[in-house]
């Protein structure tokens, strides 16, 4: 009798046990991170008798984690990677925001203000359509430094993001640690703590929306996750911090991630970081947003440097050489110096960086390495274009690369290894503004005119005549030169020196071949300071034609003309609309080109974004399906488990009465 109360006893034990574990898993059908749990029965070995072994019952071995390791492992993978794609995918949708389309754009000013030079070009002594020129120009200049602004402002709020979920992730790594202590020190009782092991699980998952990790268990039931291919966050019971640097250059604009363990500090490879938020962010900081300074800056340099450029080569009004329109590049004034020493240089060199050729320009920073030093003297160096790696080698400098001139200055001593950072175009567009705003000031007369010779019998033409310099001009000292024709192919040219022998006394003066539109182009002696000039004629000349080139104020030789009436350089100003500068592209197409640069970024960052999270979503419910609770399921079991424990209390009541009426009838 014994026995069977025994079995009946410890069946409804066991079968309470299993009730309560039902009821538990419906419990926590909502909480985040917790395993299905599952009463794991096990038959009492067996009572040998003279008839058989009679059955003991039934107890329970263990409370069961319904978890997969590979499904838990891939589940986190996809996470972090959707995490990633999605907060590059966030940003990269507000900075295209940032250069949006229509007649309130950057291009739409930079094109307005060319085109109102056609009306002064119309009429170059009306004040108003200079007013408007000026107008125009004060406007392109706000919206390519409000641009600017905006973009630091994104970077801003990138940078506190940025810290917020550092300070998170550091929290989170934290508690793991904890959590590991507690149950390394569960793990003594033989039985695995199922709630400490979900939080644990759930705690790595969190940190992994924010940076991928790799799980490495060990034996005293902890595990030890790692950063960066190998770097440990968390070993045990101890924690490494994860904090943002500016790396060798001291680069403000970029940030590297480090882990600072035992007081030393280590600045972690971004290509091996993975997936997570920080990564995601870090790589559109890095890449995304630092390509956009450099489109913007780029193309801020090449529209303000090549409008002063061209402005400089004409004359106001009052006859006065042309100034600014905008406030000229300045490398060695930038708000980042854009020529950065590592700070494991060992020499004290530095570099001088100014602009040679505005259309060769890349939108990328560049790498200077020194290679080779020879008594102080540089002769071996090589500069690396950041953006897609190229690089080139000089044996002595200066050297032009995309429209830049790089040296190094004679002041300090280089030496070998040392690296310096080049952000030429990351913020000179933070402080661009208009020169002046007077409209007498405005410079579109050409400092040189053209006269055909009276006496002509071809068909030549002027095509255009345009000014390469542009000196202050003394009226009375400007030697004109006369292009003279000997043949319907060749000419001779009156600033050469033997011109004035011409035709009867050797020596004769150099003959040149003459295409019909082909530029011929002009530099005049130091004695007679016309500016250098760039010619283009059309038409068949005829021997004995002349062409002459002049001071526009030159009144002794332009047959008394008003240079003010002159619109040469506004036409110039206006052919700028047409120069290719920017890979190809014409200075007017020039945004349009930085605008699709973006947005393809943003459009695939997007698509990315969505096959992974779509990809995550799957793989979550293949781990859900293993470990999440399912009310339908538990409810059968819920049915089955309570009949089982009914079962058992009647075993019991009846084994009761049968020894209550075994004392009656023994009493």
């Amino acid at each position: 009798m014994s026995g069977l109360l025994n079995v009946a006893s410890g069946a409804l034990r066991a079968n309470q046990t299993v009730l309560q574990t039902t009821g538990n898993n419906i419990a926590n059908v909502n909480t985040v991170g917790y395993s299905r749990q599952t009463a794991v029965l096990q038959t009492i070995e067996g009572q040998f008798t003279g008839g058989g072994y009679i059955g003991k019952g039934v107890e329970v071995d263990t409370i069961q984690r319904n978890y997969d390791i590979f499904l838990n492992r891939q589940a986190t993978l996809a996470s972090t990677t959707s995490a990633a794609d999605s907060a590059r995918a966030e940003k990269l949708s507000q900075l295209e925001n940032l250069f949006p389309g229509g007649e309130d754009a950057l291009g739409a000013a930079v094109s307005d203000m060319l085109n109102a030079f056609s009306d002064v070009a119309s009429a170059p002594t009306d004040l108003t359509a200079r007013t408007v020129a000026l107008t125009r120009i004060s406007e392109t200049a706000t919206r390519l430094s409000s641009t600017a602004a905006s973009l630091d402002e994104l970077q801003m709020s990138l940078e506190q993001e940025l810290d917020q979920k550092l300070t998170t992730l550091n929290t989170l790594a934290a508690s793991v640690a904890q959590v590991n202590e507690k149950i390394a020190r569960a793990m003594g009782n033989g039985q695995p703590p199922n709630d400490l092991l979900d939080q644990r699980d759930q705690l790595i998952r969190d940190i992994n929306q924010y940076i991928q990790t790799t799980s490495i268990p060990a034996d005293d039931g902890t595990i030890g996750l790692f950063i960066g291919g190998s770097q440990a966050l968390v070993l045990g019971n101890t924690v490494a911090k994860l904090t943002l640097t500016d790396g060798d250059f001291g680069d403000s604009q970029t940030s590297k991630l480090a882990i600072v363990r035992n007081g030393q500090t280590l600045t972690l490879n971004e290509a091996t970081l993975g997936g997570g938020e920080i990564p995601g962010l870090l790589r559109f900081q890095n890449t995304d947003m630092l390509e956009a300074r450099n489109l913007l800056g780029r193309y801020a340099t090449a529209v303000t440097t090549s409008m002063n450029d061209q402005h400089k080569l004409g004359l106001d009004l009052d006859g006065n050489v042309g100034g600014n329109l905008f406030s000229p590049v300045n490398f060695s004034n930038s708000v980042l110096v854009p020529k950065a020493p590592a700070t494991t240089n060992t020499g004290n060199a530095t570099l001088s960086l100014g602009i040679a050729d505005v259309t060769e320009f890349a939108a990328s920073d560049y790498e200077v390495r020194i290679t080779g030093v020879t008594a102080g003297v540089v002769d071996a160096w090589s500069i690396t274009r950041l953006s897609d790696g190229a690089v080139s080698n000089f044996t002595s400098a200066p050297a032009t690369v995309d429209g830049l001139t790089i040296g190094v200055s004679a002041t300090g001593t280089p030496a070998v290894g040392d690296r310096f950072l080049l952000k030429p175009f990351s913020t000179p567009t933070n402080t661009i503004s208009a020169e002046f705003s007077s409209a007498r000031a405005l410079a579109v007369a050409s400092p040189v005119a053209g006269k055909m010779g009276t006496a002509n019998t071809g068909s030549l033409q002027l095509a255009s005549l345009t000014a390469r310099t542009n000196p202050p001009l003394v009226e009375t000292s400007a030697t004109p030169v006369t292009l003279q024709f000997i043949s319907a192919s060749q000419y001779i040219r009156s600033d050469d020196p033997n011109y004035a022998n011409y035709p009867s006394t050797a020596p004769l003066p150099t003959s040149y071949n003459y295409m019909s539109g082909t530029a011929i182009e002009g530099t005049a002696p130091a004695t007679t300071p016309l500016s250098q000039w760039s010619l283009v004629l059309q038409g068949s000349p005829q021997a004995g034609d002349t062409f002459t080139v002049v001071g526009s104020k030159d009144t002794t030789h332009n047959n008394g003309a008003d240079f003010r009436l002159d619109a040469g350089n506004a036409n110039a100003m206006m052919a700028l609309r047409d120069t290719k500068m920017f890979d190809g592209a014409t200075l007017t197409d020039g945004y349009a080109g930085l605008m699709a640069q973006i947005g393809v970024r943003a459009q695939s960052a997007n698509f990315t974004a969505e096959v992974s999270s779509k990809l995550a979503a799957t793989l979550e419910q293949d781990r859900s399906a293993v470990s999440g609770v399912n009310l339908d399921e538990e409810a059968a079991r819920l049915l089955q488990y309570q009949q089982a424990y009914q079962a058992s209390a009647k075993v019991i009541q009846v084994a009761q009465s049968i020894f209550d009426t075994l004392i009656q009838t023994v009493g």
